[in-house]
């Protein structure tokens, strides 16, 4: 690897660094992500990761073949910790990418659908748009559900009570309040330590071990702010700390997509209601429930995603840093 070259996107915030040049191995995108975590492709995901060419919360995707004829393309996605099974900021910015690129061809006006394999599923980012431009991009989550309530967990802020839910990815979630917590930028610090505690007291909890093993473990703690309701259904603040310590700068696609299914099982979130989800940083998704499975509801997450540049990275002989490093 002498030098590699990006697209870069955020969504509602949070960054997504698409590299399609990366050769993976495997006859499926999650066969694929379990021989990506060592070898080459973990290699590149350090170099284009963690400092000094990202940092410790970038986020990014290696594009793959896709499982079947079924799908435009695959992903890998990839943060400072390893290989992800899902993401759904990654999938908003996908697919615009994939219009933008002319990768999937799209109207001036109305919608385009780009489906893309990923780890835990098939998913589908469905384009919308006006005047030739890109104005929303609808995130079709995997089914999504509830896998236990209630549970115990003892913080170094005191005792508090955790959900575990599942939407791509196992989350637990909890009211900030209940620790003497906002979702605001100044508690950021904070909030990074009480999310990591509860990610790693819960993440061998029975309910976080799914039948595929590839999926199991808790992947991020969502924390919670209630800001009531708007005309269309609930309205809250959230932020995810997942792998091991990153903060979503976006309400989270996949997590998104979880909290959607536990207020739907809670009746907070009634037929016909939209969740309005906002960030730490004031940006929103917009998310209801679509269907419903025999693996739990089928969420849809709106959002927006926009193009941030072009980059050309290189690996310089004699560097000595040249997997990068981190600080967190």
């Amino acid at each position: 690897m002498e030098s590699i070259t990006t697209e870069d996107w955020h969504t509602a915030g949070e960054p997504f660094r698409i590299a399609t040049t990366v050769t993976t191995q495997g006859s499926t995108v999650a066969e694929r992500r379990i021989k990506a975590m060592s070898g080459e492709p973990d290699t590149v995901r350090r170099f284009l990761c963690l400092e000094p060419r990202g940092h410790d919360d970038m986020y990014g995707g290696f594009i793959t073949p896709p499982d079947d004829e079924g799908a435009d393309f695959g992903v890998l996605f990839w943060h400072k910790d390893g290989f992800s099974t899902a993401c759904g900021h990654g999938t908003m910015a996908l697919g615009a990418w994939a219009v933008a690129t002319g990768r999937v061809p799209a109207p001036d006006h109305g919608e385009a659908v780009v489906t893309i394999d990923v780890p835990s599923g098939r998913v589908q980012a469905r384009v919308q748009r006006e005047n030739g431009r890109t104005v929303g991009v609808i995130f079709g989550s995997v089914a999504s559900r509830v896998l236990e309530t209630g549970i115990p967990v003892e913080a170094t802020r005191g005792h508090v009570t955790v959900d575990l839910i599942y939407g791509g990815a196992v989350y637990a979630t909890l009211r900030a309040n209940d620790v003497g917590l906002t979702v605001q930028p100044e508690n950021t610090t904070e909030l990074i330590r009480l999310g990591r505690e509860v990610k790693w007291a819960l993440n061998d909890h029975p309910a976080a071990r799914l039948n595929d093993h590839r999926l199991s473990g808790v992947y991020g703690t969502i924390l919670v702010d209630d800001l009531g309701r708007t005309d269309t259904g609930p309205w809250q603040r959230n932020v995810t700390i997942f792998a091991d310590g990153q903060v979503d700068r976006s309400p989270c696609g996949s997590g998104t997509a979880a909290r959607t299914a536990l207020l739907a099982e809670t009746g907070q979130l009634g037929q016909g209601d939209w969740l309005t989800h906002d960030s730490i940083i004031g940006t929103k998704f917009l998310s209801r429930v679509v269907d419903h499975s025999a693996d739990g509801v089928v969420p849809e997450v709106t959002g927006t995603a926009f193009a941030v540049g072009t980059t050309t990275f290189t690996a310089t002989e004699g560097d000595p840093l040249p997997l990068g490093f981190s600080l967190r």
